[in-house]
């Protein structure tokens, strides 16, 4: 077990968030294939070495939901990182205990295809099902140690989900 001080000596995994939405207020979400049932979350995932954070959020999205780059349009990014620890039991089994948690440059993306290009039946599936969802269904869906960074991203995006 980790004390404390090597937790909060620990840094944060460089990441990036997807909101993807449909143009009308609602947001992919997607149903963890692991961790806890029920568990719902935006596509995420590491920025590669040399890798710029739009562009990480871009392979990100494809890899994960089938959505590819000629399908959207970037309508934004967070104005700052946002930063979020695991819970204590998870980081010892979480990136080889390397990390104390994530730190996160959102990107808010407009499908601007049919639906039916969401595919997450991909090569590594991250999601077993997705569905669109109000912001405050997001929220109340996310796993709790999530929720802070997501009401954030959230609000910040607000003006521009029916973009």
């Amino acid at each position: 077990m980790l004390s404390d001080q090597e937790i909060a000596e620990l840094p944060f995994r460089s990441c990036v968030g997807v909101m993807l939405t449909d143009g009308a207020g609602r947001l992919f979400a997607g149903a963890r294939v692991h961790g806890a049932v029920g568990a719902w979350q935006a596509p995420q995932g590491g920025i590669d070495d040399d890798e710029k954070p739009e562009a990480a959020a871009l392979r990100e999205l494809a890899e994960e939901t089938g959505v590819e780059p000629q399908h959207v349009t970037v309508l934004a990014h967070t104005a700052e990182w946002h930063r979020y620890d695991l819970p204590r039991d998870v980081i010892p089994n979480r990136w080889g205990g390397r990390f104390r948690g994530q730190k996160q440059l959102w990107y808010l993306i407009r499908l601007d295809a049919a639906a039916d290009v969401i595919n997450v039946n991909v090569d590594h599936p991250e999601f077993s099902d997705w569905r669109w969802m109000t912001p405050e269904d997001m929220l109340a869906a996310i796993v709790p140690f999530k929720r802070p960074v997501y009401k954030d991203v959230l609000d910040e995006f607000a003006p521009l989900l029916t973009v």
